[in-house]
């Protein structure tokens, strides 16, 4: 979708979810077509011609000013990652062709940090979600089910909102399984306002519309959400019941790359249960004779 079409729906889903009152508006018990505030409401709130939102709720603008986007965004409440997407929504594109991007590769660099995090859980993600590469210890953590070698081949790189939308051993894994649901949508949201052209990206959104109602519903309502840091319940197969912490970092000469990180509370029964994963994982290495996966799944 390009970035136009974007900014209209998502300024349509943002005028949607907020009622009169929330803005300080009457009604005076007068009735309503629709839930949220009127078109030209909008704009008074945002003091804006109401003619000039319309072009932009219909896509008629080509974009709106850094003052009008900040202007729209105090009208609409939004959150800063709400802001700063109508912002990268609202600016102006020059039209690209839809070429396909450059393979996502993973630089010596990381490849060396991710070894050196050899004691905690950790797992590289490209721009679309793709698993480029995870320690030992992240693969038995997120998806020992599979092949640990998965995602050094390309075409067999797992794909984690695929994963936790679509696989049934990942969806089990989180016990407040909609929160994470909710991030993978909201900040998959977020790239594709960066990247509209990305052909592969707008396929995997259209796999996922099609295979999986939960994530039509949610990515319907526009939310968005940056993946920084955020606690999960979790119920793995090795570590048991265990609450623990996944923070995201850019990687900076590969910012459409992230590294997760999992972590629990020092000293915690939580920290505990990851230690004896991570002594799986050291057996099941030494031990040639194992040709199982710590989770008890062929490797």
């Amino acid at each position: 979708m390009s970035g136009q079409g974007q900014l209209a729906e998502y300024l349509q889903a943002c005028r949607a979810r907020l009622r009169p009152d929330q803005v300080g508006l009457s009604t005076y018990g007068e009735r309503r077509r629709v839930p949220g505030l009127r078109r030209e409401e909008v704009a008074g709130l945002a003091g804006v011609s109401a003619s000039y939102y319309v072009r932009l709720e219909q896509g008629q603008a080509l974009h709106a000013s850094q003052e009008v986007v900040a202007a729209l965004a105090r009208a609409l409440q939004l959150t800063p990652d709400e802001h700063a997407h109508l912002r990268e929504l609202a600016q102006p594109r020059r039209h690209r062709s839809a070429r396909k991007p450059p393979p996502e590769r993973v630089s010596a660099d990381t490849a060396d940090l991710m070894a050196s995090l050899g004691h905690v859980p950790a797992i590289l993600l490209g721009r679309r979600g793709d698993v480029l590469a995870w320690n030992p210890l992240g693969h038995a953590f997120f998806a020992g089910h599979l092949d640990p070698a998965a995602p050094e081949r390309p075409a067999d790189r797992p794909n984690m909102p695929k994963l936790v939308f679509l696989d049934a051993h990942t969806r089990a894994l989180y016990r407040n399984w909609p929160l994470k649901a909710r991030a993978i949508v909201g900040n998959l949201r977020l790239t594709v306002g960066k990247h509209p052209d990305d052909r592969e990206l707008s396929a995997l959104v259209g796999e996922l519309v099609s295979r999986s109602p939960e994530f039509a519903t949610m990515w319907a309502d526009h939310r968005v959400r940056v993946c920084d840091s955020t606690s999960y319940p979790m119920h793995h197969p090795v570590a048991g019941e265990v609450v623990v912490k996944q923070q995201t970092l850019r990687i900076p000469h590969a910012p459409d790359q992230t590294l997760t990180v999992v972590t629990a509370a020092p000293g915690s029964a939580d920290q505990a249960a990851l230690t004896l994963l991570a002594q799986a994982v050291r057996e099941s290495t030494v031990d040639p004779a194992r040709r199982r996966s710590p989770l008890g799944s062929p490797a």
